[in-house]
């Protein structure tokens, strides 16, 4: 495990490494998750292994400090994985980055674009506002204070054991914040950004998820979008042989 800081009061934001060729993959997680949860027995594959990775946490989550006057804006959460980049020293590096974390990714691409040459992206938020069935804006739907009080315990009970699981070790004002800052979105949108970005970019969506809003936009921008069979929101969990092919270009 290594650490960077990532505020002026010297919260830490950490992320556990392997050692290997570059260019270095960064995995980032989702809202409530935790990166090697999601992303480890992917690394570990045969047809990806090898290659310096970065399983990075985000702040307010897993095991990444949680300072209470942290903003966790989408901005916020760009400028922490900048922070473990440069304390790794790590450019030109490739982003796996799932759900809220591809939104981040995208954020962190279009405000340093020196650290990224590649987004993968799966079902990353590319528009605010998002549906009232998606986990953020539930969470967003409390005020702080009472989803502190007793909404963060509702949450845990109604999201399933899988985000459960990591959703407790998330601080629940970090993670109200993050969601907020989610369902607010960026100036420009998040979708904007992906546009206009200068390098590979591949976006995942699981067919049970239903058709990607804008997708023929994105292709035309040169986005490679691919629908995964078989998979839902999690892909890297329901067909993990294809989310593997995406990452090693295949």
């Amino acid at each position: 495990m290594k650490e960077a800081q990532f505020d002026a009061q010297g919260s830490r934001v950490r992320w556990t490494e392997v050692d290997g060729a570059g260019p270095a993959r960064i995995y980032v997680h989702g809202l409530g998750a935790a990166s090697t949860v999601y992303h480890a027995h992917i690394a570990a594959r045969p047809e990806l292994a090898g290659r310096r990775t970065l399983f990075v946490d985000l702040p307010g989550h897993g095991l990444s400090d949680r300072p209470a006057d942290f903003g966790y804006s989408l901005e916020d959460h760009a400028d922490a994985v900048a922070a473990v980049l440069d304390e790794a020293q790590v450019t030109g590096a490739e982003i796996i980055a799932h759900s809220m974390g591809g939104s981040v990714a995208i954020v962190l691409a279009h405000r340093r674009p020196g650290l990224v040459t590649r987004l993968v992206l799966t079902e990353a938020n590319l528009d605010p506002h998002p549906p009232a069935t998606a986990g953020s804006s539930g969470i967003a739907s409390y005020t702080e204070d009472d989803f502190i009080a007793g909404g963060y315990a509702r949450v845990l009970e109604k999201v399933g054991p899988t985000w459960a699981a990591t959703m407790r070790l998330a601080d629940p004002l970090a993670l109200h914040r993050s969601a907020t800052g989610l369902v607010a979105g960026t100036h420009p949108t998040m979708r904007r950004m992906l546009l206009g970005l200068p390098v590979d970019r591949v976006y995942l969506q699981g067919d049970a998820s239903g058709e990607l809003a804008g997708r023929d936009e994105l292709t035309a921008a040169g986005v490679r979008v691919v629908t995964v069979p078989g998979a839902g929101h999690n892909v890297m969990f329901d067909n993990a042989d294809a989310f593997a092919a995406a990452i090693a270009g295949g």
